[in-house]
C-alpha cells in the first residue's frame, strides 16, 4: 500500500507541467524615457530632421518555422540546416510582429510612421505619394558555432515602394543579415543577442530609408 502511494505521489510530481519562460525585447527607449518624465502624447521630436511619413506593411515570414512562438536556435558545428525550439522558451508573439513592433516603436521617434491600411488612406485623402516599407523575415535564430559560443542571427529583405494614385511604385530592395555575440549559451543569452541584433537592423534600415528619394 505504502510504495502504491509512493508512487502516485512520484507521477504527480512528475507529471506536473512546467511553464515556459516568457520573452520580448523589453520595454523599449519610449518606455524607458516615459519613467523618467510626465506622460505626454506621441509625437516627433521638434529636431528632428524633416521626413516623410512612412507605412509599414506587417512583417512576412519565409515558412512556418517562424510563425509561432518558438525561441529558436541552430547548432551549426552539428547540423546549421536544422532549427531547433528551446523547450522551455517562448516569444510573446510571433518574431516577425516583435520585429514590427520594435521597428514602429524606434522609426517613430524621427517620423510618422502608419500601418499600410492607414497609409493607403492618407494617400487618397490627401492625395500624396505615400513611401512603405515591405519586409520578410528570412532567419531569426541563436546560431551556435560551438557548445559555448553564439549569436543572434537575423536576416531581412525589404522592399521600399511608393503609394501613388496609379497603385505602387517599386523605389528599391536590400537584403540585411546582422548578428550580435550572445552572453550566455542558453535561451536568456539568445535573446538578448536577437534583441541586439534587431536593433542593430532597424538602425541600419532607418540609415538606408534616409538615403532614398523618397526619405
Amino acid at each position: 500500500m505504502i510504495s502504491v502511494l509512493a508512487l502516485v505521489a512520484g507521477c504527480s510530481v512528475i507529471d506536473k507541467p512546467t511553464r515556459a519562460t516568457m520573452y520580448d525585447f523589453g520595454p523599449g527607449a519610449l518606455s524607458t524615457q516615459a519613467l523618467a518624465s510626465p506622460p505626454a502624447a506621441a509625437a516627433v521630436p521638434a529636431s528632428a530632421p524633416a521626413l516623410s511619413p512612412l507605412a509599414i506593411a506587417d512583417i512576412a515570414t519565409s515558412g512556418g518555422a517562424l510563425e509561432n512562438q518558438a525561441v529558436l536556435y541552430r547548432l551549426g558545428y552539428v547540423d546549421d540546416q536544422q532549427l531547433r525550439p528551446y523547450s522551455q522558451a517562448r516569444w510573446t508573439m510571433p518574431p516577425a510582429q516583435l520585429v514590427r513592433q520594435r521597428m514602429r516603436e524606434r522609426l517613430s521617434q524621427q517620423r510618422v510612421v502608419l500601418n499600410a491600411r492607414e497609409g493607403v488612406a492618407l494617400n487618397r485623402s490627401q492625395n500624396t505619394n505615400l513611401p512603405m516599407l515591405r519586409l520578410e523575415l528570412e532567419e531569426f535564430s541563436q546560431l551556435f558555432s560551438a557548445p559555448d559560443a553564439s549569436i543572434g542571427l537575423i536576416r531581412l529583405h525589404a522592399t521600399l515602394v511608393e503609394i501613388t494614385p496609379a497603385g505602387e511604385r517599386l523605389v528599391a530592395q536590400r537584403n540585411l543579415s546582422v548578428q550580435r555575440p550572445a552572453t550566455s549559451a542558453d535561451a536568456a543569452g539568445g535573446v538578448r543577442a536577437l534583441t541586439a541584433a534587431t536593433d542593430a537592423a532597424i538602425d541600419e534600415l532607418d540609415q538606408w530609408l534616409r538615403q532614398m528619394p523618397v526619405r
